[in-house]
């Protein structure tokens, strides 16, 4: 009786710490816009109002390296993308205490004139890191210690560096990983995720790589990857990479914001007084655009779904609510905050930071998505600013809560803030 009841003990104190495991795992954000590439976390116990000066700052990292690399955070860890001394790095940071755990190189620092280093955001998948450098290397290092595994550039796929660099962020999706090269072997290239060889390429989907990051989804009876081009909407069949559908756009410039799928539509914007569409992909993958409208032209600080409304920053018109359905704007704010980035929507609440050149302050403000209109919830100055950005660079890198915790970067420095309920 009395093994029995030790078995018991033992089995449920097993059973709790995997549960509890399994919970902190859940608040984990290992990818660009989170689990599913969303931006909605399903994080809770998150405070609703912030304090009249903002959340307490628990750490500032001022060796983040330049650029403007997002973050991925998993098991405590932080992982980023910077460049040091002319290489662009892979970085580990201790989540809680903001020091390095190790770096990795990825190769050659990515230059221009609106900030040197890299932009994409590292994913991290089954203890392995996947980052994507500005002049195309793609790395895959061991989470645990930054051991490089394998590589692969975007030129060995035909891919060539855009203006701007190479910013994607990586798909890992089952036993791939997933990346726009673009070019005539084939936009997309889904390659072997453990040894970094070629599976496929998208040979009837051939556009130059923009800036976007694709994502994934089923629909149709098939999973399928989605990416936005110069040119293209398109999607194709994950198994193969044949293309099932394809929509022309109408890019100019640089198109940057991630595809949303929805209700078994796609919706994409991008700025420069483009704006965006919704296309319904039907039975068979016909496609047809539900609307075309300037509503939200978004440049490079997201947009984010929450429930039938859309939420970011619309060049001109400053941040707008959108429907989701018909396109029509439900309202927006232009005085509070100016043009900016939204990370990522917590309880039905959004994290914005203002795209501060260091002449201006820095804001970062808690609002609601709500249609009913703008309503804040707190609001920062993210304090100090760096000295060694661009004159023509902003702070892009886009907010992310993870585990409690929001983190922010101006370059080289990285902030994080307490913002769980007590």
């Amino acid at each position: 009786m009395k093994k029995n009841i030790a078995r018991f003990v033992a089995l449920s104190s097993l059973l709790v710490l995997s549960l509890t495991l399994r919970e902190a795992a859940a608040d984990d954000w290992p990818q660009w816009r989170g689990p599913d590439r969303t931006d909605i976390s399903k994080e809770t116990g998150l405070l609703k109002q912030w304090p009249k000066d903002g959340p307490k700052q628990l750490w500032l990292n001022k060796d983040a390296g330049l650029g403007y690399s997002g973050f991925s955070i998993v098991a405590g860890k932080l992982f980023t993308m910077g460049a040091r001394g002319g290489t662009e790095l892979l970085i580990a940071l201790d989540a809680n205490t903001g020091k390095q755990l190790w770096c990795a190189e990825i190769g050659a620092l990515y230059s221009n004139n609106w900030g040197d280093g890299p932009r994409g955001t590292p994913t991290v998948d089954g203890g392995r890191v996947y980052a994507l450098g500005g002049q195309g290397t793609l790395v895959c290092c061991d989470a645990a210690g930054g051991k490089l595994l394998w590589k692969k550039t975007m030129q060995e796929l035909g891919g060539k560096v855009a203006q701007w660099g190479y910013t994607e962020s990586p798909l890992v999706d089952g036993k791939l990983v997933v990346c726009t090269p673009g070019g005539e072997q084939g936009a997309i290239a889904a390659l072997d995720k453990m040894t970094g060889a070629l599976v496929w390429q998208s040979k009837e989907f051939t556009d130059p790589a923009q800036y976007s990051s694709l994502i994934a989804v089923n629909h149709n009876g098939a999973r399928q990857y989605i990416q936005l081009t110069m040119k293209s909407v398109a999607g194709v069949n994950a198994a193969d990479g044949k293309l099932l559908w394809r929509s022309e756009w109408p890019g100019k410039v640089a198109v940057i914001p991630t595809p949303i799928f929805h209700d078994g539509c796609v919706y994409v914007a991008s700025g420069y007084n483009v704006g965006c569409k919704l296309i319904k992909v039907a039975e068979g993958n016909q496609v047809s655009d539900v609307y075309v409208n300037t509503v939200m032209k978004n440049h490079h600080g997201g947009v984010i779904l929450v429930g039938e409304h859309l939420y970011g920053y619309s060049d001109g018109a400053g941040w707008v609510c959108q429907d989701f359905k018909t396109g029509e704007q439900v309202w927006a704010e232009k005085q509070a905050l100016g043009k900016g980035a939204v990370g990522c929507c917590t309880e039905g609440l959004l994290y914005c930071i203002e795209e501060s050149n260091g002449k201006n302050p820095a804001n970062v403000v808690l609002i609601e998505a709500s249609p009913k209109g703008w309503k804040e919830h707190g609001r920062f100055t993210l304090d100090p600013q760096t000295t060694q950005r661009s004159p023509k660079g902003r702070i892009w890198t886009h907010p992310v809560v993870a585990n409690g915790k929001l983190f922010l970067r101006d370059q080289e420095l990285i902030f994080c803030f307490d913002v769980k309920a007590k």
